[in-house]
């Protein structure tokens, strides 16, 4: 069986191979089954790729600078309940104590009790947390514009938008209650 292999080929000829299959046959479920698989193996790639570059060029994780960014947002600058702050980043609380634990150890972010819910605890930056900050708005700004030169504007609201479907998507999976939309692609995949 000859599989779309992805790294090599233009979108433009997935379309053409796509459509050349009756809607619904098994070139065509095998077809959409490759494209879905790489687009979430490229995910996971860029996903990697993120956090390399931001060790190698930022001195920081990708997951420190989210944090640092969620709490140096204006209308956060009191800081955040730590739940809140989980559910904006989407992570884990186990998670995100961790790198609360190292970020506090570095002395960048600070957690205090809530004074309206003292079960809970305020996490927000410090002194010198808000001053790594600003010493590397002119270092993102250049990785955002290398990263993404090869994007128009549109190209980059287009992306955001596919982008935010695709977490939409991600929010609706129930596996358990879904149809297998292609069992057979997944044996022909395999010979």
């Amino acid at each position: 069986m000859n599989l779309i292999n992805l790294n090599h080929i233009s979108i433009q000829s997935i379309k053409v191979k796509f459509s050349m299959h009756k809607k619904g046959s098994v070139h065509d479920r095998q077809a959409l089954y490759q494209v879905h698989n790489r687009l979430f193996f490229r995910l996971f790639q860029v996903s990697n790729r993120l956090d390399r570059q931001c060790l190698n060029e930022l001195g920081l994780s990708s997951i420190h600078w989210a944090v640092l960014g969620a709490l140096a947002r204006s209308h956060v600058e009191n800081g955040m309940v730590f739940s809140d702050l989980t559910e904006y980043l989407q992570v884990s609380r186990q998670n995100l104590d961790g790198v609360l634990k190292r970020l506090e150890r570095d002395q960048l972010v600070q957690r205090r009790i809530n004074l309206d819910d003292r079960r809970s605890k305020i996490v927000s930056l410090s002194t010198q947390g808000q001053q790594l900050w600003q010493d590397l708005q002119d270092n993102i700004s250049i990785f955002y514009q290398q990263a993404l030169s090869d994007l128009a504007f549109d190209d980059l609201i287009s992306l955001v938008h596919l982008l935010n479907k695709v977490h939409s998507g991600l929010e609706q999976i129930s596996i358990h209650s879904a149809k297998v939309e292609y069992p057979s692609v997944l044996n022909n995949c395999n010979q």
